[in-house]
């Protein structure tokens, strides 16, 4: 059974952790990259019994390696955004279906049916950025839409404020989803009322403007937009699932997505809730690729099931979908 039918079928964290353990298997015996990687740890698959107990892939391999099962050519190959020089990291996608399928169905988890919002968006066109998973999901989302007036506003800050003004009067339900600095920018230029928006940012400055925590960045937008929360998008390329927020920089993963906070000085460990360290992620979706990922972003996991995003290690590139200029 594929991926798209057994993640609907994910209600317990039973039925998580018995998907994961066979994807485990499965890109162990067909990820070339991810075998020799668990080999040269001297990990033995056998002793799998848990997800604790499985090897996670850092995800710095995904600039130096093909990371994929098999050797069925990809629909598509997404690239992270990056300043000229740098190694951008690469996801090969077999299946776009199955990436389609976990940010459609992600999405409606929080937001409801696309076909009944109005979506603006502060980010590249696909024309520009067609490399871009991130926006890949935000046309697909679009093209769900029923509103004839989506659309992209990146290089037309005066032209998302007369459609902002516009919609207000009508009353519709609207998400705009952006860079984070591009809403800054466009928040400095144009703050109104837009109380019946949803504002969804999808990271940091990357080199664009100085880096702020997110409680600085809300703090700044929230009044700019005359919002009491902005929503935020933790998503990248190596991914194909998203983790939503929609406020106090609190996110929540679909059922077919896991987050693991590591121990900063012993990467085989686990640290218990409230405390920071480095983000794992398991995403059952990528599963012609490596479902098990060790993240260079720091963070803390709640009581509740909900996590932070606090930063980056200090020797991580800046990445991310802020850099698509």
């Amino acid at each position: 059974m594929r991926f798209k039918e057994k993640m609907l079928e994910i209600t317990s964290s039973q039925e998580f952790t018995s998907y994961a353990l066979e994807l485990f298997q499965y890109q162990y015996n067909q990820n070339a990259v991810y075998h020799e990687f668990v080999d040269a740890n001297r990990i033995s698959v056998t002793n799998i019994s848990c997800v604790e107990d499985i090897p996670f892939l850092p995800i710095g391999f995904f600039k130096s390696h093909d990371v994929v099962c098999g050797h069925v050519p990809p629909q598509a190959i997404f690239r992270s955004s990056g300043t000229t020089g740098m190694v951008r990291s690469h996801h090969m996608v077999n299946d776009l279906s199955v990436y389609r399928h976990s940010f459609i169905k992600g999405f409606e988890r929080c937001y409801g049916n696309p076909a009944e919002i109005q979506f603006l968006a502060l980010t590249p066109t696909p024309e520009q950025a067609p490399d871009s998973s991130l926006v890949y999901m935000i046309q697909k989302l679009m093209d769900l839409s029923l509103s004839p007036e989506n659309g992209y506003f990146l290089a037309s800050h005066s032209g998302l404020s007369a459609r902002l003004r516009q919609r207000r009067a009508k009353g519709k339900k609207i998400i705009l989803i952006g860079l984070t600095y591009a809403l800054l920018d466009f928040a400095t230029k144009y703050p109104d009322d837009y109380s019946q928006l949803i504002v969804i940012e999808t990271g940091g400055m990357k080199g664009q403007r100085k880096e702020m925590t997110r409680e600085e960045l809300h703090s700044t937008l929230c009044p700019a937009f005359g919002v009491e929360q902005i929503h935020s998008e933790y998503g990248m390329t190596e991914l194909l699932s998203q983790a939503w927020s929609q406020g106090d920089g609190l996110f929540t993963t679909p059922p077919w997505m896991k987050v693991m906070i590591r121990d900063v000085n012993d990467p085989l460990s686990y640290i218990g809730h409230g405390e920071t360290g480095g983000i794992n992620i398991i995403d059952l979706a990528n599963e012609n690729s490596c479902s098990f990922i060790a993240t260079e972003d720091l963070g803390r996991m709640h009581y509740n099931g909900q996590f932070e995003v606090l930063g980056r290690f200090d020797a991580s590139d800046a990445r991310g979908c802020s850099l698509m200029l």
